[in-house]
């Protein structure tokens, strides 16, 4: 498998000035995913999303998709297209790897922004009948292999799309039909099927892998020196809202926004609402286009929306 750094795709949604907001997908996801939310930020921000390698439309090449590789491969990317310090935008797994970017190469970020990030759940949280078999089954090695290709055998990549979202607590009924129309040709067109399930298959281990190791992860997102935006749906079935809570009561200086009624993706299910949140904070700085070097820490605060 080569860890070459090969080409990763991006689309910049434009926008000028300060800050660079750069936006990560999570598991399964790509650029599109924020096709709805970033048109809304322009006026206040640079905005660029990327797809992760075995995502989207950066073909996977051989190139391992795990948290480790994923996180150099962010960091290359706002090296060579942010302009740094930038804003980091990640959700799900976008959010972990943004996370880890924060902590290790804290002089490539300026803030940070969590959207339903994965993390590390109770016990008594992990309640959801079908998240965690699933991610169980796709963690064997072999079993998760055969689940992909009977799932992409008996359904369609329009089904495979519609269950996901649902999954996620999106009814794709409410999605513009323009955007579903080409997160499934996205899904069709994708010429190395085999190669995108090795790389899905790859990310979820490792992600399940991060997440296990609570203990090395918590003193990660402890060393995060940038100001953070915490923002959970209170009705996220994969990352369960009392993890949110969890960090958020273990980070004073957070600020923390739950989402009343939303899943795991609120970028898709609220827009306007998520736009709201980040703008405003970005705005409560004494530079509010975040010119200056850091932004101040908001307190972290239970709000609801």
């Amino acid at each position: 498998m080569s860890n070459a750094p090969g080409p990763v795709h991006h689309v910049d949604f434009g926008g000028t000035g300060r800050p660079v907001l750069v936006l990560v997908h999570g598991l399964g996801g790509s650029h599109l995913n924020w096709e709805l939310l970033a048109p809304l930020l322009t006026a206040d921000a640079h905005v660029l999303a990327l797809d992760l390698p075995g995502f989207g439309m950066s073909a996977p090449l051989g190139r391992p998709s795990t948290v480790r590789r994923n996180v150099a491969v962010l960091a290359r990317f706002v090296r060579e297209h942010g302009d740094p310090p930038v804003v980091l935008v990640g959700n799900s797994m976008g959010g972990l790897i943004s996370m880890l970017v924060a902590a290790r190469m804290p002089g490539l970020v300026q803030g940070l922004v969590l959207l339903d990030p994965a993390l590390p759940a109770p016990l008594r949280a992990l309640r959801s009948p079908v998240a965690v078999p699933m991610m169980a089954a796709y963690a064997v090695p072999g079993v998760g292999e055969r689940l992909r290709k009977n799932l992409r055998r008996r359904t369609g990549a329009r089904a495979t799309l519609e269950a996901t979202l649902r999954l996620c607590g999106v009814d794709p009924a409410v999605l513009p039909d323009d955007l579903v129309r080409r997160s499934v040709a996205l899904v069709e067109r994708q010429s190395d099927v085999a190669g995108m399930d090795r790389a899905f298959l790859s990310a979820s281990r490792s992600l399940a892998w991060t997440l296990a190791r609570r203990a090395t992860y918590e003193a990660a997102m402890r060393s995060v020196t940038a100001p953070v935006l915490l923002l959970h749906g209170d009705q996220d079935r994969l990352v369960p809202v009392e993890a949110a809570r969890a960090v958020a009561g273990r980070h004073p200086g957070w600020r923390y926004v739950e989402l009343e009624g939303i899943g795991h993706v609120p970028q898709l299910q609220v827009p306007e609402q998520v736009a709201g949140h980040l703008l405003a904070w970005l705005r409560g700085t004494d530079d509010p286009l975040g010119q200056g070097p850091t932004m101040p820490a908001h307190p972290a605060r239970r709000a609801r929306s």
